[in-house]
């Protein structure tokens, strides 16, 4: 039953739309129409009761019947006693009705009373309703006191009522259909017109889900729901698109990731290879040109070792949640960093010093303790990276300065990162409080075609030497170091310049002084919104 229901059921929504507006009209007319039924009904009725109330009986005449004569105009002689249409009945003092009544022919219809007064149950003044004697309509009857104890009965047919009543229910029932027929017709071109936006979209849907990404849900009318679906599906559509777009351009990354690490480990790979097999075919090789090619295994296998060791650490990074990280000296790590890299580059002056704000010139002023949350273990790789980086690619006798402090971005100043200022981490609202430690050193600096893409994985700049000295991965890890803490590595440099490479952390207290920000703090360099001042 359930299953032949739900197929009589309609799937379409204008088919629902219309049929739903049917019922509803529908039943507000035929609700209508029975209330303005029941209303008639009682009003003819009232009309009736009053006629019942109004009538008097000629007295001289119901003595007549009481006495047992039959008056003129009784039953059986002419009408000019009654009219027509009154009946009237009479019990005598011990409550039994006489055979003889007023009005109507002998045997004729009228209402079914009882031989016994008492079972009517009528009041005086107080009309009742009771059935015919010969099925048809209803009578309409009221008592009243007579002398001698007698009760006399008016009664009056309920025919015309009746007849009107149904007469009003046919018409009601002709107004229902009429109601019905016609919104199933202006309905169904009503809801077709309103519901033409809506299929609209369904077209646009269908399009873009064969493949049709490009397109957008046109949203014309703007003000009904329509038009608020259309938007928000056209929002959906815009962030599936970039996220497509995203997945697209993250998977062509992966597939260069993978590239440029298959033929950064074919090289070392290949020279263990050759140099393995120069060993086995070449048992009697002199001790000399033996150890040359172990010596050349043991550096390709570092080399390889370090590399993997770098991809690695890139997929592991972010994976220390927040909850695990501790209050970091920014302080104690820099000079920690500075004393290990020293040891690698005596020949490199490098300072430690803070950041403040004197006439808008850095320089070595008192230190002060900068804390921030984050993972030590990676914070010192990120230092230590920008140290050794700045080590490696500068020559002998260059000063390399390390600077600690705290500061907030500003969004006015020159520097932009189209015109020296690079990153590859999301920048930092203005205002925003950070702390921050610099790396700079005073050597040739960057290119800006080499200062755009210095934080992509496995890009070397400068000469094949300077190439050579490292696997293209250490700034890369920095940088995704950096925005896993939620912060920010940039650089900036220009040719003959140096480079200053600068590390910005969300400032979060940790015991401090919050008052320290506001002293302490000083704007370098900034960026609309891409940076903060350096």
């Amino acid at each position: 039953m359930r299953q032949r229901l739900r197929r009589l059921q309609p799937r379409s929504l204008r088919a629902r739309l219309v049929l739903g507006a049917t019922l509803l009209a529908t039943s507000a007319v035929l609700l209508c129409q029975a209330a303005g039924l029941v209303v008639l009904h009682t009003w003819l009725t009232d009309q009736v009761d009053g006629r019942l109330s109004r009538f008097q009986p000629v007295a001289e005449v119901g003595q007549d019947i009481v006495d047992g004569r039959a008056p003129a105009g009784a039953t059986g002689g002419n009408s000019d006693v009654l009219p027509s249409d009154y009946r009237v009945y009479f019990y005598d003092s011990d409550g039994h009705r006489l055979a003889r009544s007023l009005g109507g022919e002998e045997g004729g219809a009228g209402p079914r009373l009882p031989s016994l007064e008492s079972a009517i149950g009528l009041h005086d003044g107080r009309p009742a309703t009771l059935a015919a004697t010969d099925g048809g309509s209803a009578w309409r009857v009221i008592a009243r006191s007579g002398a001698d104890g007698t009760r006399v009965v008016v009664a009056l047919p309920l025919e015309e009522v009746d007849a009107a009543t149904v007469r009003m229910l046919w018409f009601s029932l002709a107004v229902g259909v009429a109601v019905a027929v016609g919104v199933i017709l202006f309905g169904s071109v009503v809801v077709r017109v309103g519901l033409r936006p809506l299929a609209g979209v369904e077209r646009t849907a269908r399009r873009i889900a064969d493949g049709e990404l490009e397109l957008c849900v046109p949203d014309r009318h703007v003000v009904t729901e329509v038009g608020h679906l259309s938007r928000a599906l056209n929002t959906m559509l815009d962030r599936l698109r970039t996220a497509l777009r995203r997945a697209e351009a993250s998977e062509q990354r992966l597939r260069h990731f993978l590239a440029d690490a298959g033929h950064e480990l074919r090289t070392p790979l290949t020279s263990l290879q050759g140099f393995a097999e120069l060993l086995v075919q070449e048992p009697g090789m002199s001790p000399e040109r033996r150890h040359e090619a172990q010596q050349l295994i043991v550096r390709n296998a570092e080399r390889m070792s370090r590399l993997v060791d770098s991809l690695s650490q890139l997929a592991k990074l972010g994976d220390v949640p927040a909850t695990q990280w501790q209050p970091v000296d920014l302080l104690s790590l820099a000079a920690d960093s500075i004393a290990a890299v020293a040891v690698q580059y005596p020949d490199r002056g490098i300072g430690l010093g803070s950041l403040t704000d004197t006439e808008g010139d850095p320089h070595e002023a008192e230190l002060d303790v900068v804390d921030a949350l984050g993972d030590p273990h990676q914070l010192t790789q990120i230092l230590f990276n920008l140290l050794t980086n700045a080590c490696v690619h500068t020559p002998p006798g260059t000063h390399v300065r390390v600077r600690v402090g705290t500061l907030r971005v500003r969004p006015d100043g020159q520097g932009t990162d189209g015109e020296g200022r690079t990153s590859g981490n999301p920048p930092f609202a203005p205002g925003t409080p950070v702390c921050a430690i610099e790396v700079a050193d005073d050597g040739i600096g960057l290119a800006a075609s080499d200062a755009r893409r210095v934080f992509e994985r496995f890009y070397r700049a400068g000469s094949a030497q300077r190439a050579a000295a490292g696997s293209g991965l250490g700034l890369a890890i920095a940088s995704s170091a950096a925005e896993a803490h939620g912060g920010r590595l940039e650089l900036d440099t220009r040719p003959g310049d140096g480079c200053t490479f600068r590390l910005l952390l969300p400032y979060r207290p940790t015991g401090a002084s919050t008052d320290h920000l506001e002293k302490r703090a000083r704007p370098l360099l900034s960026a609309p919104a891409a940076g903060v001042g350096g």
